[in-house]
Formats: C-alpha cells, structure tokens, sequence
C-alpha cells in the first residue's frame, strides 16, 4: 500500500461527514435552529479526526518528507497551499465551537454564525480534498522512494496508534489544571 491510501481513505470519512453538515445545513433552515448536539459531534470530528488525525498526517509526516525534497515550484506552492488551508480549517471549526457555546447558552442570534460556517466547512472540504487526491499526492510520491514510502507508512500507522492516549492525556491534564 502507498501511503497516501490512508490519507485517500480518511477523505473518503471526511466527505461523509460533510454531507452530514449539509443535511443538518437543511434542518436548520427548515426548523430555524440547530441540533447542538449534533454541532458538538461535528466540532469533535472535525478537530479530532479530520485535523489532529489526518491533518497531523500530512503536516507532521508527508509535507515534513517532501518539505526536504527538490519539489517543483509547482508542488511546493501547492504544499504551502495546503498547510494553509489547513490552518482555516482549524480557524473556522474555532468559530463555530464558540457559536456552538454562544448557541448552547440562548444565544440564538448565533444561529447565523453556525451556518455560515457549517456552509464555509461543507464547501471547504471538498475543494480542499480534491486538490490533494487529484492534484497533490500521486506526483508527489515521485519524491519518495519506495523504502521511504514505507518507512512513512509505518510512521501513519504509529501516529493513529499514539493519537487516542494523547487526546485524552492532554484532557486529563486540562481537566486537572482547571480545578486547582
């Protein structure tokens, strides 16, 4: 297996999820609120797997690799590109978990925030995702040999291995620090 099949196969998961958002996108509309609970699972989602997991995939492994590669301007804009991206993922998740808070709390003119960036991610997504499964990843494995290939896939493996003990360590030590 290449080691972009992994990440391919996270995409897959995150597509899923978006359409999920476009659904409740439509309740919302209908209903003129929104389900916070469902809001909540999509914050989780969206920081835990679709960032910390798969994100941290790509920008603590793949781009860190190719980072060290002669890449073409072409794909090291594109990297770039794609960090960057990320980092409005994180930016608009944020947004909403404190329109979410502000709408858990009566805040109901928050609603528009929610939507806005249920609306800004359910766009995101799919864009973001198609630069990286048609444009990014098949010619960048041209920079990788096939032990380096691998050695990386070992290294996703180990990453998604670690990745549950450390979510819930740092909860425990947030948990920890707040009541004292």
């Amino acid at each position: 297996m290449k080691p972009i099949g992994p990440l391919m196969r996270e995409h897959r998961l995150i597509e899923r999820m978006v359409a999920l958002v476009n659904k409740q996108l439509l309740q919302i509309q209908e209903k003129n609120s929104a389900d916070i609970r469902f809001i909540s699972q999509a914050i989780d989602f969206f920081r835990t797997y679709a960032d910390r997991t798969h994100h941290g995939k790509e920008e603590n492994i793949l781009f860190k690799a190719l980072d060290a590669k002669p890449l073409s301007p072409e794909h090291r804009r594109m990297m770039n590109e794609l960090v960057q991206e990320h980092v409005f993922g994180r930016q608009k998740v944020g947004q909403l978990a404190q329109a979410g808070d502000k709408y858990d709390h009566g805040d109901k003119e928050s609603l528009f925030e929610i939507t806005s960036c249920l609306k800004e991610l359910s766009v995101f997504y799919p864009a973001h995702i198609l630069k990286e499964d048609a444009h990014f990843f098949y010619p960048c494995l041209e920079y990788l040999s096939k032990t380096e290939q691998d050695d990386m896939l070992q290294e996703f493996w180990e990453f998604d291995r670690t990745l549950i003990h450390e979510k819930y360590q740092q909860m425990v030590e947030k948990l920890t620090t707040g009541l004292t």
